[in-house]
């Protein structure tokens, strides 16, 4: 029963960060557009647009509580062959998600293109990269271990020389992705 639940809930948790990783999409298609909540008629549109911006914070801070629920690893400093810091990377997969969403006319074509950039994310598995964990204070890493598997690492700390730290409260995200709480 709790294998089961085990891998529900790490299923749950991929999906979950694979649409904090691309919702930021849909925050700069509402903003281009001009949207705004009809609750806040009379304020100005900037209010809307700070709650756009907001949503995702704050579920990415959600998505560090449920990380407690994935299962438990751990990384000894001497099975740390190489380390790559892996932050800037995935600045060019943002910025082309930003202008595709800026692209993009309408709400129906919207749905469609994240639909379709989420399923991807999700169905990649390998890597959950999302630019809010960096205001969080995480950095990430392509660690290679001493059994020559290349992992995905989301950490706080700085990290430059291989064996110099190691992980004792990592959770499992998948097979070749951690997170260190």
């Amino acid at each position: 029963m709790q294998n089961y639940q085990t891998k529900t809930m790490k299923i749950l948790y991929q999906l979950f960060l694979a649409f904090n990783s691309t919702w930021l999409i849909v925050v700069v298609f509402l903003v281009k557009e001009k949207f705004k909540f009809d609750f806040l008629d009379e304020y100005s549109i900037y209010y809307s647009w700070a709650i756009f911006t907001v949503i995702p914070i704050i579920l990415t801070a959600l998505s560090f509580l449920i990380a407690i629920t994935l299962p438990k690893d751990i990384l000894n400093a001497n099975s740390v062959n190489e380390i790559e810091l892996a932050n800037n990377n995935f600045l060019p997969t943002y910025l082309g998600y930003f202008f595709v969403s800026l692209g993009i006319e309408d709400i129906p074509t919207l749905i469609v293109v994240f639909a379709i950039i989420y399923i991807f994310t999700f169905l990649s598995q390998t890597l959950y990269f999302n630019p809010i964990f960096l205001l969080f204070g995480y950095h990430f890493y392509f660690i290679k271990t001493s059994r020559n598997v290349k992992i995905f690492l989301i950490t706080r700390k700085h990290l430059k020389t291989p064996g110099e730290n190691s992980f004792e409260k990592l959770r499992r995200i998948n097979n070749y992705t951690f997170i260190e709480l």
